[in-house]
């Protein structure tokens, strides 16, 4: 039978152990009474005595007052099904049914969330929320009712700004920045979804600044969560544990239509700069640099992999880059002192820049940095100037898609251009296009609006073969028709 070796038999044996006990030992003890490193845990701004529940909840019983519950009314234009039957007499001898009309409308109702920005009754939430709304209603969490009307929207952040008038004194929400948010950092979130009022959710921060999730030519900075999001909470905060917006719920990643894990946010940077916009103004002036960049994968693609930055592809011609002297191949690495990781962010900066500013560009050219000091211009103005472009090169005039050719042809507002005019003599003309004919793509790649158009034209050389994706007005059917440039 074997015996058990004593502890002090272990010490004679080897007598070096028990030095080594008391300086391991002391060492931990040490550690244990010094200071936290900094960045480490224990040194953020959590108290002591931080314990994640209790915070949930402080988070949630100081911010639910402030998120309203949004119901909205809209009308939809519909065609009559049984209308190609409407001149067949034997429809009308078997059926007996009176003259019909061609369309007829039919109610949508939906469902959302906001937040109450201020004690004037200013609420922010998604403009996919109200955005097409005809009646908008308010529910409080005390659960008074209040119409609502919509202040100002903005299509490319996907965000808006409704007011309701209320005599109780109102509670409102504070923000906070979410550009000091960590990947990793508990949030939380709090809507309606599916009409469930109240409904708090906890996760952290997946990812920052996601792009290409939803419209291309939209503003995109998203950060991404697993805090349970679904129907209903658009509109709703994602929140910080000190109980601050660092996010407006808009988007989840699904194939069931429910949550699977992958919700989005708007960043809060962005969404009290537009807010601030919208109340002041109804509307969004946003600023204009005068380059196009690749975007990420374009750069991937192409085989240009460098340091993060921006590369300009090409600089508008009269635009505030080519007067400040940016050029072609230039890698903007900075804006403002702001490091830029790549071309949608570069976008975002200037978009967000008060225009006529004086703006500090760091680019890299060959081997040398330069520092360029470049007047941001007006966006607005810009698609104006551009638009010439479209008609010196293609020899057509374009607008953004109506909300009668989205419901006509089952398109999304965003989808592509419809001709307005064309010269029979153009490049477009003599291919065959006509006016109410939709581009919807340039070589491969799908055109996201009017901007998006105005840039990928004015990016291509003279005489240059190009395939352009088209939906034929009177057939609704598409196809690729090549045509060449002027």
């Amino acid at each position: 039978m074997r015996k058990k070796k004593s502890i002090s038999g272990t010490f004679r044996r080897c007598p070096f152990l028990l030095p080594l006990l008391f300086v391991g030992f002391f060492f931990i003890g040490g550690l244990y009474f010094l200071p936290p490193l900094p960045g480490a845990w224990a040194a953020q701004t959590l108290p002591s005595s931080f314990d994640l529940s209790t915070a949930i909840v402080k988070v949630a019983r100081d911010t639910i007052p402030a998120v309203v519950h949004i119901e909205v009314t809209a009308s939809q234009e519909v065609a009559n099904p049984l209308s190609p039957f409407q001149n067949d007499p034997f429809f009308h001898y078997f059926f007996n049914v009176p003259k019909m009309p061609k369309k007829f409308k039919r109610e949508l109702r939906g469902l959302g969330t906001g937040m109450i920005m201020d004690s004037q009754g200013h609420i922010l939430t998604n403009n996919h929320v109200v955005g097409e709304a005809q009646k908008i209603e308010v529910t409080l969490a005390n659960g008074n009712r209040y119409p609502a009307k919509i202040v100002g929207t903005d299509p490319k952040t996907d965000l808006a700004v409704i007011q309701i008038s209320a005599k109780e004194p109102l509670p409102f929400v504070t923000f906070g920045d979410s550009d000091k948010m960590d990947v990793g950092e508990w949030v939380v979130a709090i809507g309606h979804p599916r009409g469930l009022d109240q409904t708090v959710t906890q996760g952290i921060i997946s990812a920052k600044h996601r792009q290409g999730i939803v419209d291309p030519s939209s503003y995109q900075d998203f950060l991404q969560t697993d805090a349970a999001i679904n129907p209903g909470n658009s509109g709703g905060p994602l929140l910080n544990l000190q109980g601050q917006v660092i996010g407006v719920n808009a988007v989840i990643e699904t194939e069931s239509g429910g949550f699977e894990g992958i919700g989005f946010a708007i960043p809060s940077k962005m969404a009290l700069h537009i807010a601030k916009e919208l109340m002041a103004h109804g509307k969004v002036e946003r600023g204009w640099l005068g380059v196009q960049n690749l975007t990420p994968e374009q750069a991937k693609s192409a085989g240009l992999e460098s340091p993060k930055g921006a590369r300009v592809v090409d600089v508008v011609k009269g635009g505030p880059a080519e007067k400040a002297g940016i050029k072609k191949d230039d890698l903007i690495m900075a804006f403002q002192g702001k490091k830029i990781r790549d071309s949608g962010e570069l976008r975002n900066e200037v978009a967000t820049s008060t225009i006529g500013q004086t703006a500090k560009v760091t680019v890299l050219r060959g081997k040398e940095t330069k520092e360029i000091s470049v007047k941001i211009g007006n966006l607005a103005d810009a698609t104006k100037l551009l638009a010439s472009v479209i008609r010196d090169r293609l020899g057509v005039t374009v607008q953004p898609l109506t909300k009668k050719d989205v419901e006509k042809y089952g398109l999304e507002s965003h989808q592509g251009v419809v001709i307005t005019r064309v010269e029979p003599k153009g490049p477009l003309g003599e291919a065959g296009f006509e006016v109410g004919d939709i581009i919807l793509g340039i070589n491969g790649q799908p055109v996201g609006g009017l901007e998006s158009f105005i840039m990928m034209v004015s990016s291509l050389k003279p005489h240059q073969k190009v395939t352009l994706e088209a939906l034929d007005y009177r057939s609704g059917n598409t196809g690729a028709v090549e045509v060449t440039v002027r």
